[in-house]
């Protein structure tokens, strides 16, 4: 069904609202008891966790038991059973919500689904065991909004995530998704632009640069061709925000590259992701579809004369083609590699044509921002960072998930409030925010507020948005030595600063925490670093030296220990380790000596064993099978 004009569009959101009347109700107004079929309620709604994460648990074994068990207890015309994308709270998927009441259970596995058919959706009784418990009172909770994990959270990219069916573009428009195309399309493009400007919008990707600038520039340049890009490389470690956009809301991405056609004078869309996203791929791929079939990609689009189509082109997941221009030569069938810049891609990108790049998270926004008035998101957030950021919370942390946060919240308050605290009641150490590009903050800086310049300040970087949470068992050098290993087999090697330069940090990180490091080490790895952070070619190589940066700049002792009395305080570095075992507590079980790959630990039974220090591998296999406390490490 082609729709032709604006006014056809808001006819069929008309319809499409009445669709999704129970859910926006429920989600508005959760009733204090269950509902149920015995309760007298006509209609119930299963929203299923479909993200990838949910996915690698069963998530589509619990999607087909609810369709089996509502099919042999007949009422599978009264229930229906939807997969949205990723509800974000990641530590407790699959997660299943029952509408209109919006309950909210938790790590549901395939098993439970009878239970909650039976006990739920027909007799109207919350299944009280998958039901979140509050860790700070034991209580149960039902409803999302009154998780401490949602409470300060403001969705704005992930709007539509764990809400709306993502391959279903209905569910999109009944939310008043292609609103913005439709409203753009009859205005002047140079005033469309303009608010995008006076929103304040920048760029999620990293570098921070004004989105509407960005437009401006590509806009200037005249040429038979332009292209918009969306940016769906998304490569830093621990990472899933544009992932998770793409996977639950893929239209919101389609319209905001549509608008930006319009205000650049460009025809032609690319979307370049990652074929490791299947998930991602095959969502994009049904929303590029359905919006074709509905006349909102194409020639003449809404009867406004405007045209523009996208087609998606797969990267083999190269952490360098995340920099617009080693992306542009991917595309192009070039090796990824950077180039100088002038000439920006906006003057001469694909193709030689002006091009613009936006990532996944910038372009969620831009509808919405089109909708509700850019005075409205520029409310939000601080001075010079506007609006919300979407964060991936992952490592030693309880609440480990997709949150996204008004720009100027704490580190503090995301790790504490909404992280709830590090795992295992384990002391803080640090946070690297910034993926492989960023640093890593201390305790110190826990209440800086959380924008660009402010990270930046404290020798860290907003990065993509990765946040990887580490504790006081985490060797700091050991950390820089993994972020680097990470950016020396992503380089594309065009540099020397990069390809030489990195390698050469890498086997100083190497030596340290083989023991082997010298005094010397320290001050070269840090002059080194700087070399490469003034020399190097793009950003990769620009940034690589940020995790070594940071760590010398907040835990220099912990490299001083390494060199100078080569100890890992943190146990981390094998080499440092050296095992014993206390004879006072040594039962000469002889269980040790059994389970010891390297035949290392010798005795007699019923006496004390010993550890030979020059056969040992550190593989702490003795210390997990002794049962009497008798090893120790040093």
């Amino acid at each position: 069904m082609k729709i032709t004009s604006a006014d056809a569009l808001e006819g069929i959101r008309r319809s499409a609202i009445e669709a999704l009347a129970v859910r926006e109700e429920g989600d508005r107004i959760p009733a204090a008891e269950a509902c149920g079929l015995d309760k007298g309620t006509p209609h119930l709604q299963v929203l299923c966790c479909g993200g990838t994460g949910c996915k690698a648990s069963e998530s589509a074994r619990i999607v087909e038991n609810f369709h089996s068990s509502l099919l042999s207890h007949g009422i599978a015309d009264k229930v229906d059973v939807i997969v949205p994308g990723c509800f974000g709270f990641c530590e407790k998927g699959p997660i299943v919500k029952i509408i209109p009441d919006s309950t909210f259970y938790t790590s549901v596995r395939p098993d439970d689904v009878e239970e909650i058919v039976t006990s739920h959706i027909i007799g109207g009784n919350k299944v009280e065991r998958l039901l979140y418990r509050d860790p700070s009172t034991g209580l149960h909770i039902s409803d999302s909004k009154h998780m401490d994990f949602y409470r300060k959270q403001q969705r704005i990219a992930l709007r539509n995530c764990g809400f709306i069916d993502p391959e279903n573009i209905l569910e999109y428009i009944a939310r008043d998704g292609y609103r913005a195309v439709s409203e753009s399309l009859r205005r002047d493009s140079a005033d469309v632009l303009a608010d995008i400007k006076a929103s304040g919008l920048r760029g999620r990707g990293g570098a921070g640069f004004p989105t509407g600038v960005k437009w401006e520039i590509a806009r200037k340049f005249d040429a038979p061709d332009k292209y918009v890009v969306c940016n769906a490389d998304e490569g830093d470690p621990g990472a899933f925000m544009d992932r998770s956009i793409m996977e639950g809301d893929p239209n919101s991405v389609i319209e905001a590259m549509i608008i930006c056609g319009y205000c650049i004078n460009a025809h032609h869309g690319l979307i370049y992701i990652r074929a490791e996203y299947p998930l991602a791929v095959h969502r994009l791929q049904v929303a590029i579809s359905q919006a074709r079939e509905y006349g909102l990609l194409g020639e003449d689009i809404l009867g406004s004369g405007f045209g523009f189509d996208i087609q998606i082109r797969y990267g083999a997941g190269a952490f360098v083609c995340g920099e617009e221009t080693a992306l542009i030569h991917s595309m192009e069938g070039k090796r990824g590699e950077p180039t100088l810049k002038p000439p920006f891609p906006a003057e001469a990108g694909y193709m030689g044509r002006p091009t613009n790049v936006n990532n996944v998270e910038t372009l969620a926004n831009v509808p919405v921002i089109l909708t509700k008035g850019p005075q409205w998101f520029s409310s939000i957030g601080t001075e010079k960072s506007k609006g919300t950021k979407v964060f991936a919370l992952a490592g030693k942390i309880n609440n480990v998930g997709l949150i996204e946060v008004p720009m100027g919240t704490t580190l503090r308050e995301i790790i504490y409030d909404i992280g709830g605290g590090v795992k295992n009641g384990k002391k803080f150490k640090a946070v690297q925010t910034g993926g492989p590009s960023g640093g890593c903050l201390t305790e110190k800086h826990l209440d800086i507020p959380i924008d660009y310049e402010s990270l930046t300040a404290a020798g860290s970087m907003m990065g993509s948005g990765g946040m990887i949470v580490m504790d006081e068992d985490d060797c700091m050098v050991s950390v820089a030595k993994f972020f680097l290993e990470f950016t020396v087999g992503e380089s594309c090697g065009k540099c020397v600063p990069c390809r030489i330069g990195n390698k050469r940090m890498l086997e100083i990180l190497q030596r340290i925490t083989d023991g082997r490091g010298k005094d010397s080490d320290i001050d070269t790895l840090e002059n080194l670093a700087k070399v490469i952070k003034d020399t190097a070619l793009c950003g990769l190589g620009q940034t690589s030296p940020n995790p070594v940066l940071s760590t010398l700049a907040n835990f220099r002792e912990e490299y001083e220990e390494h060199v100078r009395d080569h100890v890992c305080r943190s146990h981390k570095c094998k080499a440092l380790l050296t095992y014993t075992i206390n004879p006072d507590k040594c039962k000469g079980c002889s269980l040790c000596a059994k389970n010891c790959p390297a035949e290392a630990i010798a005795g007699e039974t019923r006496k004390p064993f010993v550890i030979n220090p020059e056969k040992c591998i550190r593989c702490g296999m003795c210390l997990s099978r002794c049962k009497f406390g008798a090893i120790t490490v040093i």
